[in-house]
C-alpha cells in the first residue's frame, strides 16, 4: 500500500508549496503531471525553480474561462517550455477543477491530490487539504497501475475533447485567448461582488481565524487608467499615471491595499494620550512602490471636485461616493469626505507622513469595531464621472 500523508494547510505548519517542491525533487523523474483549476504568477513563483529543470518531462493542465487563470501566468508557463494544456469547458457553469501533482520515475512516484490551486493562497494560506502518496512499484504493483491510470486519464481527455483540451502553442496563442476573454489580467484586480446583507440587528463580531500564514510579495500597484479622459479639465491635478492595463469599463478595480488594520485606523485607540480622529490616514500600505504624498491625490482620487477648506489654504476636501463592504456584507453607498494637504513645506511632509486621509463620518459606527483589527482594507475605484469607490474590509 502507498505511504500516505495528510496535508491540512494553514491549520498546521504544512503547506502545499513545500510539499510540491519535495515532490519535484524525486530522483530521475520520467514524467510530471500537474492539473489545476487556477494559475497565477504568485503561485507559480513558489515552484518555478523546482519545475524548470523538469520542463521537458512535464504536462501541465490548467483551467481557463474562470476569471482567475491569468495571461501573465500562461506566459510564465510558456517561458518554462513545458507542455502546457488549457482546459475550457465552454461554460461558466461547469469548470475544470481537479488539483493533482504527480512525479514518477522507473520505480517510484509521488502524488499530491486535494484542493490546492496554483495560486499563492492556494499553496500557502488558504485552508486546503490534500493526500500525499509515496508510491513504490516494486513493493506494490498496484501503485504502478495507479500512476498509469492517472496518466492515461489525462491523455484520454486530450484525445476525447480536442476542442476543449488543447495545447497553448506560444505567446501569440495566449494573447488570442486573452483577447477572447478566456484569460484574466493580474494587473487589474476587479472589486468582488457581494449580495449579502445584515438581515436583522448588527453584524457578527467574529474576529479573523488565527492560522499559519506566509507573507506574500504584493503585486505592482494598480492605477487609474482612464481617469484623465473621464473628468472635466477643471478637475485635473498635476498629472495622471498610465496603468499597465486598462480596466474593463464600468468596473471597480483595486488601487490600494492597507497593512493589517490597527486601533488608530479603526478609531478605537486605547492609549491614554490617543484620541479617535474620525479618520484614517492613507499610507503606502502593501504598495512599496508608491509615493504616499502624491499617489492618492494624483491617481486614486483623480477627478474629484477638490476645494480648499478656506481661501488660500493648501488643505483640500472632496466628497465621493463609497460603497462599504465588511466581511462580505454590503452596507450600501455613503457620501464620505477625503482630505489632502498639498503643502510640501510641513514637518509631516518632511518626515514622510501621510498627506491624504478618509473621514469615516456616518460609517464610523460600522468601522469602530474590534473584530476588524488585523484585517486588510481594500480600496477600489470606478472611472465614472465623478469617480466612485468601494471600501472592502476582510
Amino acid at each position: 500500500m502507498a505511504d500516505l500523508n495528510f496535508i491540512l494547510q494553514a491549520v498546521t505548519t504544512a503547506n502545499h508549496a513545500e510539499s510540491i517542491r519535495t515532490l519535484l525533487a524525486l530522483p530521475k523523474p520520467t514524467q510530471i503531471v500537474v492539473s489545476v483549476a487556477f494559475a497565477r504568477t504568485t503561485g507559480l513563483a513558489a515552484i518555478e525553480k523546482s519545475i524548470k529543470p523538469l520542463a521537458a518531462k512535464t504536462k501541465f493542465f490548467v483551467g481557463i474561462r474562470n476569471d482567475i487563470t491569468s495571461i501573465q501566468a500562461i506566459k510564465q508557463l510558456l517561458a518554462l517550455k513545458l507542455d502546457l494544456y488549457a482546459v475550457d469547458t465552454g461554460s461558466r457553469k461547469v469548470i475544470f477543477h481537479p488539483k493533482l501533482y504527480l512525479a514518477s520515475n522507473a520505480s517510484n512516484a509521488i502524488a499530491i491530490i486535494g484542493s490546492a490551486n496554483m495560486t499563492f493562497s492556494g499553496l500557502h494560506n488558504n485552508i486546503e487539504v490534500s493526500t500525499r502518496m509515496a508510491l513504490d512499484f516494486a513493493k506494490n504493483p498496484a501503485d504502478k497501475t495507479f500512476v498509469d491510470t492517472v496518466v492515461t486519464a489525462f491523455d484520454t481527455m486530450l484525445t476525447a475533447h480536442p476542442k476543449h483540451v488543447f495545447r497553448i502553442k506560444n505567446e501569440k496563442h495566449a494573447i488570442q485567448l486573452f483577447e477572447e476573454g478566456r484569460l484574466a489580467d493580474e494587473s487589474v484586480i476587479v472589486a468582488p461582488t457581494s449580495g449579502s446583507s445584515v438581515r436583522k440587528g448588527l453584524r457578527d463580531d467574529l474576529a479573523p481565524m488565527k492560522l499559519v500564514r506566509v507573507s506574500r510579495t504584493h503585486p505592482a500597484k494598480a492605477k487609474a487608467a482612464s481617469a484623465k479622459a473621464a473628468v472635466p479639465a477643471k478637475a485635473a491635478p498635476a498629472k495622471a499615471a498610465a496603468a499597465p492595463a486598462k480596466p474593463i469599463k464600468g468596473t471597480k478595480y483595486l488601487v490600494w491595499e492597507s497593512k493589517p488594520l490597527k486601533e488608530r485606523d479603526l478609531n478605537i485607540p486605547k492609549g491614554k494620550n490617543t484620541n479617535p480622529t474620525g479618520s484614517m490616514g492613507l499610507k503606502k500600505g502593501l504598495y512599496d512602490d508608491i509615493d504616499q504624498h502624491t499617489y492618492f491625490y494624483d491617481d486614486v482620487f483623480y477627478g474629484l471636485n477638490w476645494k480648499a477648506v478656506k481661501p488660500g489654504s493648501k488643505k483640500l476636501r472632496a466628497t465621493a461616493k463609497f460603497e462599504l463592504v465588511i466581511k462580505n456584507v454590503s452596507y450600501g453607498a455613503f457620501d464620505m469626505v477625503v482630505a489632502h494637504n498639498t503643502d510640501t513645506t510641513t514637518k509631516s511632509y518632511a518626515q514622510g507622513q501621510f498627506m491624504t486621509q478618509i473621514h469615516w463620518g456616518t460609517v464610523k459606527p460600522l468601522i469602530a469595531k474590534e473584530d476588524l483589527l488585523g484585517r486588510n482594507l481594500f480600496l477600489y475605484r470606478k472611472d465614472s464621472n465623478p469617480p466612485e469607490f468601494m471600501i472592502e474590509i476582510d
